[in-house]
Formats: structure tokens, C-alpha cells, sequence
């Protein structure tokens, strides 16, 4: 069918198709680089945060929102919540025991959740924009770069959600 165009239209046609996968394939490259895999994050020192959800993207590779931080403590009870058991063998209790809060002072972080397939599979509602919400997580060694959380475990509305895979 290209042979059968005149060759102006067949020019403007391949060129379309070249900028086209220039344009998608710089698009998957930056998708790509803001995905950050757990072995970027520093998996023995848990943090937690508490505040409103805002910026909030339900979409893939993982639900994400930006958290607005309004408590500055730990609960006293935070050691003893009960924590859903998962697929993947995570120590909750002792994540839970060891949280402590960051100790950079940014009000903005940026939450990163699981993919939606999981976040069905725990059946977390979806989050809205001021929706209040506590995270338990990972962010970079030394709490160096950017104020980015990979979210363990989810408290939301009275529930605990866990989010390194799927529940038992």
C-alpha cells in the first residue's frame, strides 16, 4: 500500500512513523527512569508518615500521590498494630517496631503505592485528594535525593493495608 502513495505522502508517512517511536520510546526511557525498583531504597531503616494525600495518580506502574506531612510523632501504638500477612515474607511487627520519622524536614513527599493489580487484590479503596492517610516505607540511604517514600504498608480509615505483594 506505501508503494502505491505518491512519494511526497509516502516521505511525510515514514517521517510521522520515525518521530513517532523517537517521541514513544523517549516516553518509555522516562517512564523507566522514575520507576525506582526496592533495591534503591534503604530496606532496614522504615520511616513514617502521616498527612493528607494530594496529586494523587491511580494508574500504572504503581498508585502514587504526593503526601502533605501534618504529624511530626510516631503513634505510641505503632508497635503493637497488627499487620496483614502477604505473599512475601515481610517482618511487619519488626518493620513496625523500628519505624522512626525522617530526619530531613520536607512537608511534600512523594508516596510511591503498589501497582493497581495489587491494590485491587487488597481492595484499598481509591484515594482522593485530602484524604487522610499514615504510610509506612523506604526512601533512599541516608535520606539523600528526592522526598520519595516506597510505601510497605498503608493505614487507611482503621485498615492496614500490605503493599510488597499480594495478601494470604
Amino acid at each position: 500500500m506505501i508503494n502505491a502513495m505518491p512519494e511526497f505522502e509516502r516521505r511525510l508517512l515514514l517521517r510521522a512513523a520515525a518521530v513517532g517511536a523517537v517521541c514513544s520510546g523517549a516516553s518509555l526511557a522516562s517512564v523507566a527512569w522514575a520507576h525506582h525498583g526496592w533495591s534503591s531504597f534503604d530496606q532496614q531503616r522504615p520511616l513514617y508518615l502521616h498527612g493528607r494525600a494530594t496529586d494523587v495518580k491511580w494508574r500504572n506502574p504503581h498508585a502514587e500521590l504526593v503526601l502533605e506531612r501534618s504529624g511530626l510523632a510516631l503513634p505510641a501504638d505503632l508497635a503493637q498494630r497488627a499487620v496483614p500477612s502477604q505473599v512475601a515474607p515481610v517482618d511487619g511487627r519488626g518493620l513496625l517496631a523500628r519505624a522512626t520519622l525522617p530526619q530531613r524536614s520536607d512537608t511534600r513527599w512523594m508516596v510511591e503505592l503498589a501497582p493497581l493489580t495489587r491494590m485491587e487484590q487488597w481492595q484499598v479503596p481509591e484515594i482522593r485528594n485530602g484524604g487522610e492517610l499514615a504510610v509506612l516505607g523506604f526512601t533512599f540511604a541516608g535520606e539523600k535525593g528526592e522526598a520519595i517514600l516506597r510505601a510497605e504498608y498503608l493505614f487507611l480509615d482503621d485498615k492496614v493495608y500490605g503493599l510488597r505483594s499480594r495478601p494470604v
